[in-house]
């Protein structure tokens, strides 16, 4: 297996970019379940072919799509490695934000007074003090 490259801080810029309209979200969507032409693509949304053209040709820029000629057609379809990269990513952002979750809780659990810690809501002392 090919060892995958981190992405540059500016292709990381190109593909939150890319995600950030839901339009460009949907193109990208549709292609990971097949290679489409432009042309189809735009049929369906309220847009003119030259928005979506727009649309598809910032989606190509972040690498999230290839395009390619056949005959007079434009197909598109999603690029997997890009899409393995930009996940990568978001599982690193999310370690990231777990182990600081994981480190508040450890603080506040230890500015609990020894009293408290331990202690179930329901433990029976809470409710009757003469147990």
């Amino acid at each position: 297996m090919v060892a995958q490259r981190e992405l540059s801080e500016a292709e990381v810029d190109r593909v939150f970019h890319a995600l950030a309209a839901s339009t460009r979200r949907d193109i990208l969507r549709r292609t990971v379940e097949r290679e489409q032409s432009v042309s189809a693509l735009a049929g369906d949304y309220d847009m003119s072919f030259a928005a979506v053209q727009k649309h598809v040709s910032v989606l190509e820029a972040a690498g999230l799509i290839i395009k390619r000629a056949e005959g007079r057609e434009r197909l598109v379809r999603a690029n997997p490695e890009m899409i393995a990269k930009a996940r990568a990513l978001l599982a690193r952002y999310e370690e990231l934000w777990r182990a600081r979750i994981a480190r508040l809780d450890d603080l506040f659990a230890a500015e609990q007074p020894p009293a408290a810690r331990g202690r179930s809501p329901q433990d029976p002392t809470e409710q009757d003090p003469s147990l």
